[in-house]
């Protein structure tokens, strides 16, 4: 499962999808848009226009696969919630994978029973070759004790176990991107060609108007 606002979904999002899904043998990964996020203020564009790129972006990838679960959901989305209803979906021994960002990464320890998403799969920590993982005391000692050696011990087991990865990152981030759309720029090589073909004077207008705009 790989989760975030995509507002927009760019090409750095989808470069990090494939290549985990390649490099650690997944049989799919679950793009999952939220809905409504709980850490943040909502995303200025309407969550139907953001799950419409991501389906936009995914096409053609048959190991990307878009979840809408997020936004069939009322109330705040919790990553927790999602990964629960995956469980419940797959089974009790089906690995399933959660992968994370370093920035979710450094604020893992904060979201919603956190302690218990690790319950319900592995943790694979996206490391940024010139950014160094910075956890919080607290989640690296919850963390002690559980890594796997190698990426086919996540095969042996369903989760509770967490793998760091280096992979070659793209230079992109939504806030990026939203900046350069609100300096009349270019975003082509930023974000797949079909998104940026289906953006209108309006989704420009929101995106340049996000407030507290993160790193995704």
């Amino acid at each position: 499962m790989f989760g975030g606002t995509f507002a927009p979904i760019h090409n750095g999002h989808l470069r990090l999808a494939i290549e985990l899904g390649e490099r650690l043998g997944l049989a799919r990964v679950h793009v999952v848009p939220c809905g409504r996020p709980s850490h943040r203020s909502a995303p200025e564009v309407p969550a139907r226009r953001r799950l419409h790129w991501a389906r936009l972006a995914c096409a053609g990838e048959p190991r990307l696969l878009v979840d809408d679960r997020e936004m069939r959901r009322d109330g705040p989305s919790y990553t927790y919630d999602s990964l629960a209803e995956l469980r419940a979906e797959l089974g009790a021994g089906t690995p399933l994978l959660l992968l994370l960002g370093d920035d979710a990464a450094n604020g893992f320890h904060t979201w919603h029973r956190w302690r218990e998403i690790a319950t319900l799969a592995h943790l694979v920590f996206v490391e940024r070759p010139y950014e160094p993982p910075a956890p919080a005391a607290e989640l690296a000692a919850f963390l002690r004790g559980r890594r796997a050696g190698a990426p086919q011990a996540l095969q042996r087991q369903s989760a509770g176990l967490w793998l760091a990865v280096s992979i070659p990152q793209l230079a992109i981030s939504s806030t990026r991107i939203r900046r350069l759309l609100a300096a009349g720029r270019s975003i082509r090589g930023l974000v797949p060609e079909a998104v940026i073909a289906d953006l209108t004077t309006e989704d420009i207008r929101l995106l340049t108007h996000e407030e507290d705009p993160i790193a995704e």
